[in-house]
């Protein structure tokens, strides 16, 4: 018989969502490979410092780790990364994390170099069967002389014999090879400063010779104020592609010289490109491809005829497809996806019967439905007579209510990118939120991925502008409709959410605390040794440098310390080179100096996002005993204090 629910307040409830289960039971599930009757994986496990590793099983098997101990597969192309591993007949090869040289194996044996020592990177490896080699990316960091890397299409030998074969390295930046099933072609992405790859590439082909060299390029597809992703040749040789020419990120096919659109939608096949090789769709047969598509921040699975050009939804009981990757092969769909009350988990599809096997979930633990908070879909009005969406994720927990009359705390988080977006999947550090008691507001602000090329431009020049209007609106909406207290709404964010945390809190009078995980508080120290992917992004996002100065200025929180006067904690890690710690160091000290609670919190080892798992455990318990002692409720957990400058 269940007990009544106890009396208590917001923020005091008791949860089975632990520390240990957010940061020991998580895995980051990342890309997929298909190799015959074996599902290949990488994984990063905060439990082993972040560690990245290839994992694979036998369609009916179980799964064994590939990559041995000592090694984490990770390539730092466009310094993000990229697809850092491909599969060929049973080797594996990969860019290892630490000396981001490439290393084949088999499983059991011990990696090996394919590629000399020296500063290069690799990324989006693709296997060429009809020369036995391997056409990848290639950062060359070798000239002294050069601000930046320079952006290479290369070959490599598999036996690690001879150097690197450059193919072509025209551009500033190269993406996404892909062969043609003949072997006789290759096609690419490509584009050039101050673009990003939202904002606009192109797809080129080219023939390959005997000796693998290529021939005249031709010009597929792309420009200056088109996005093209994701160039895949179909088993009957034409080459498909996804473009946001009209608005929306569509999937195209080019053959006989002509682009034809395949399902022409207002829903978006992919995501903002940050890392390189990501794959929403993948070919079942030669005129049908099994594709994932978005339609406000919900995903869904289908196949499309490219014979008559026709969707026909697939049955699948899960709305958010993970970091965009999927793969065909063999009359199954691999692919990561989970839902508002499912994790994210790489799952099996099998496309004869529908019949959907989980083969790894991020979260190992299984949660009653009593402590799951299952978001609401809100769309709400914003400046200059705009919409913007958000997930809201009421307190949960069926062991407590709350006093009559008590309105619950809430914390706004802020995505990353800014062209990123947010997720309805089950996540336990929201879940950890609001099964004691406190409401989280996950805003898809303008720019944000999902919801169409317009939506994502309307960050264009306004950067520190429209997506702290769409955040300060997001909860305005919220308080208005009675649903938390006004006077205890915090704000959090990373990287890029960071910035428009700390610019919310500075220019707006709305939010009463707030947390930066790795923010940017100074726009014009960002520009200083500003990395090659990023070197221009603002250019897009705030104006062009110098040009624009007082824009970078006046969006700077750091530049107006008096105004930032609600309570801020700081996270940061030591060896971020994307954001370096002087930005959120500055920022603290400034505000310890102005009289206002603060907090700082610095880890050693870590960089731009944090992937140990002890880091994850401190940073949410700290950020939660934070808000605890300024919005004045009791933790029921024991957590380790934070020293908080200036808190009365």
């Amino acid at each position: 018989m269940m007990n009544s629910p106890q009396i208590a307040p917001y923020g005091s409830w008791k949860s089975p969502i632990t520390l240990d289960m957010v940061a020991h039971g998580t895995v980051n599930l990342l890309r997929i490979a298909l190799d015959g009757p074996y599902t290949y994986w990488a994984e990063v496990r905060p439990g082993e410092d972040g560690r990245t590793v290839v994992v694979r099983r036998r369609v009916g098997g179980s799964p064994e780790d590939v990559t041995p101990p000592g090694f984490s597969v990770d390539s730092m192309v466009n310094e993000y990364g990229a697809r850092s591993f491909t599969v060929a007949d049973g080797l594996v090869y990969f860019s290892n994390g630490a000396d981001q040289r490439v290393y084949r194996q088999l499983p059991g044996a011990a990696p090996e170099p394919i590629t000399p020592e020296g500063e290069f990177r690799y990324g989006s490896k693709v296997f060429d069967r009809q020369l036995g080699r391997i056409i990848c990316i290639r950062e060359n960091h070798t000239d002294p002389d050069e601000d930046h890397p320079l952006s290479e299409i290369v070959s490599l030998d598999v036996e690690g014999l001879g150097e690197p074969q450059v193919l072509l390295a025209d551009n500033d930046f190269h993406s996404s090879p892909s062969i043609s099933p003949d072997g006789k072609h290759l096609a690419w992405l490509t584009w050039d400063h101050p673009n990003m790859p939202w904002d606009g590439t192109e797809l080129w082909v080219a023939p390959l010779d005997a000796a693998g060299g290529l021939g005249e390029p031709i010009f597929v597809a792309g420009g200056v104020d088109e996005a093209v992703i994701q160039p895949e040749w179909s088993p009957a040789g034409d080459l498909c592609f996804i473009s946001d020419r009209t608005d929306w990120a569509n999937l195209y096919r080019w053959r006989e010289g002509e682009v034809e659109a395949i399902c022409p939608m207002e829903a978006e096949f992919a995501r903002s490109n940050w890392w390189v090789g990501m794959c929403s769709y993948g070919f079942d047969s030669p005129s049908s491809l099994i594709c994932s598509y978005s339609r406000n921040g919900h995903w869904s699975l289908a196949r499309v005829s490219l014979d008559n050009r026709r969707m026909t939804p697939i049955d699948f009981p899960y709305w958010e497809m993970g970091h965009g990757d999927l793969q065909v092969e063999a009359g199954r769909v691999v692919l990561v996806a989970g839902s508002p009350v499912q994790p994210l988990s790489l799952l099996e599809v099998n496309l004869e019967d529908g019949e959907v096997e989980v083969l790894r979930v991020e979260y190992e633990e299984d949660l009653p439905l009593g402590y799951i908070s299952v978001p609401e879909t809100i769309e709400f009005p914003t400046d200059n007579d705009e919409t913007a969406h958000a997930f809201f994720y009421a307190p949960s927990n069926q062991d407590y209510v709350a006093p009559d009359g008590e309105a619950p705390p809430m914390v706004v988080t802020c995505h990353g990118g800014p062209h990123s977006a947010a997720s309805a999947d089950l996540n336990l550090t929201t879940q950890y939120w609001t099964s004691r008691g406190v409401a989280v507001l996950d805003v898809n602000y303008g720019g944000s991925t999902g919801y169409g090329r317009h939506y994502r431009e309307r960050l264009i020049g306004e950067w520190g502008v429209v997506d702290v209007e769409d955040c300060v609106n997001a909860a305005l909406y919220v308080v208005g409709r009675g649903d938390v207290d006004g006077e205890r709404v915090a704000i959090s964010g990373g990287s890029a959410g960071g910035f428009t945390a700390l610019a919310s809190m500075a220019f707006r009078d709305v939010f009463k605390a707030g947390a930066s995980y790795f923010g940017v508080s100074d726009l014009e120290a960002l520009l200083s040794g500003i990395h090659k992917f990023d070197a221009h992004s603002l250019v897009g996002l705030v104006g062009p440098y110098p040009l624009y100065r007082r824009r970078y200025v006046e969006r700077s929180p750091i530049n107006f310390p008096e105004y930032t006067t609600c309570p801020v904690i700081f996270f940061q890690g030591l060896e971020d080179t994307i954001v370096p710690a002087i930005q959120s160091e500055e920022m603290f000290n400034t505000l310890r100096t102005n009289g206002v609670p603060t907090a700082y919190l610095a880890f050693e080892g870590e960089h731009h996002g944090f992937r140990m798992a002890d880091t994850i455990k401190r940073c949410l318990s700290a950020e939660f005993y934070f808000y605890s002692r300024i919005f004045g409720f009791d933790p029921a957990d024991d957590l380790d204090p934070v020293a908080i400058e200036n808190l009365a």
